[in-house]
């Protein structure tokens, strides 16, 4: 799986070795259906504070399209670990409900009479 970053954040090295792990990490169960990722990590409110920290995950599926996803926190490894958690979810629930339309189908094939 191929992890593009992009941050506007002062701290920009240690997040992109941070999101990159984490990503490779959260998806290496879904690595075959996600190619591509990207992350985006910026900090809203600047040096004010607050819950401003966002992550968005864009991952990019050969079957399923594209799934993005966007969390905020008060610091950069909950929002990041948060959108993964969303992102993984949505994939997996895709990915269940894909299945399922197919095998509804074949079973509405046979009933009919042909299986082609």
């Amino acid at each position: 799986m191929k992890v593009v970053f992009e941050s506007d954040a002062p701290q920009g090295e240690t997040l992109r070795e941070m999101a990159i792990g984490r990503v490779t990490f959260a998806m290496r169960r879904l690595s075959w259906l996600v190619p591509r990722a990207r992350v985006q990590m910026s900090d809203v409110n600047g040096p004010r504070g607050g819950v401003d920290k966002r992550c968005q995950i864009e991952l990019k599926t050969d079957t399923s399209g594209t799934v993005v996803v966007t969390a905020m926190a008060r610091d950069w490894r909950t929002a990041l670990d948060s959108a993964l958690a969303r992102a993984s979810h949505v994939l997996m629930r895709r990915s269940q409900r894909r299945q399922s339309f197919s095998r509804q189908r074949a079973t509405l094939r046979l009933a009919q009479g042909g299986a082609t």
